[in-house]
């Protein structure tokens, strides 16, 4: 089973948005279990094509670039913070700077 199959299971979510490369039988069905809906595209070597909602994968870019730019603080970066709730804490404060901007 991969490491991502683990991170998913027992978890309820709708939607499980992931890269080409988390294209595997086993995740697919991890998450179908659990009665989400895998948003992967498939690996071209597939020979079944799965569909998968293009809208909401387009979408994950800007998830992604919203982490680049969290990280472009030097304190979350380096994780300076000890504690994890300092932590937690300050990333909070971070979005909320990224997103006034």
């Amino acid at each position: 089973m991969a490491p991502a199959c683990q991170l998913v299971a027992g978890l309820a979510s709708g939607k499980v948005i992931a890269d080409r490369a988390y294209d595997a039988d086993s995740l697919h069905d991890v998450i179908l279990n659990e009665g989400g809906e895998p948003v992967i595209p498939p690996r071209r070597h597939r020979k079944y094509q799965h569909s998968y909602d293009q809208f909401a994968y387009r979408q994950r870019w800007g998830i992604e670039g919203f982490f680049a730019r969290l990280k472009q603080w030097r304190r979350i970066a380096t994780r300076y913070d000890k504690l994890a709730v300092n932590f937690l804490g300050f990333i909070k404060l971070a979005s909320i700077m990224l997103w006034l901007k």
